[in-house]
């Protein structure tokens, strides 16, 4: 291999999902290790992987993601080395341990698919600016892949008891375990929330974690019409 792109190769496999680079998902297929995927996200492949988008598995349990029309997502079965990307979005793996998260619909990139999911709507938000919130929360013991228009900060929540507020744009995904409301701030309405074009944040409570990306992005959000 040419010597100035050696250092582009893939690594020796550490883990069923890690990094490779920023933007790109390396994933250990297996026979038996099937994996649910973002549709459109496959960019490269080594061994025999087979694709079935918008599974009948996935298809009624996801019927709410974001127009209806069904699951943006892929299952991916085989053995092999499997590589994903969404158009350079920084990728983030977390590998859950009988732990739950709720995610953006739009940020979800992969998990394993084994680990239980459904779309839910969101406590708290139904009467907030006339839309519910939906959101895709997965849950047990396994590895999930989000994405991130940029470097995301994790927001440690319950350290004391101030509320921590995150303009909804911004919002990758939190613990589900943690309290939402929404909040509309009156004043300095065109200094608070670039993304939404209102001045409304979403409020958490309570113990867990919530991520958040620097980049507002509007235009694949899981609102429907309460």
């Amino acid at each position: 291999m040419n010597q100035q792109l050696a250092g582009y190769a893939p690594t020796p496999i550490a883990a069923r999902m890690e990094n490779h680079g920023r933007a790109m998902l390396k994933v250990a297929m297996a026979t038996g290790q099937d994996l649910y995927a973002r549709t459109g996200s496959m960019v490269a492949y080594e061994g025999f992987i087979q694709y079935e988008p918008n599974p009948p598995a996935a298809r009624q349990i996801a019927a709410q993601w974001v127009t209806g029309e069904g699951a943006p997502i892929m299952k991916c079965a085989g053995d092999g080395l499997l590589y994903l990307a969404d158009y350079g979005a920084d990728v983030v793996v977390i590998n859950l341990n009988n732990d739950s998260l709720s995610v953006n619909g739009s940020n979800v990139l992969a998990f394993d698919a084994h680990l239980q999911w459904g779309v839910e709507k969101v406590k708290g938000m139904a009467k907030f600016a006339g839309q519910g919130l939906w959101n895709v929360e997965i849950a047990g013991t396994g590895w999930v892949a989000l994405t991130s228009r940029g470097t995301p900060i994790v927001v440690e929540c319950g350290r004391g008891e101030d509320e921590t507020y995150v303009d909804p744009d911004s919002l990758v995904a939190w613990s589900p375990n943690l309290k939402v409301k929404g909040k509309r701030s009156f004043k300095a309405s065109a200094l608070v929330g670039r993304g939404s074009g209102e001045a409304y944040q979403m409020a958490f409570s309570g113990e867990g974690i919530v991520v958040v990306q620097p980049s507002e992005d509007s235009t694949d959000r899981l609102r429907v019409r309460g």
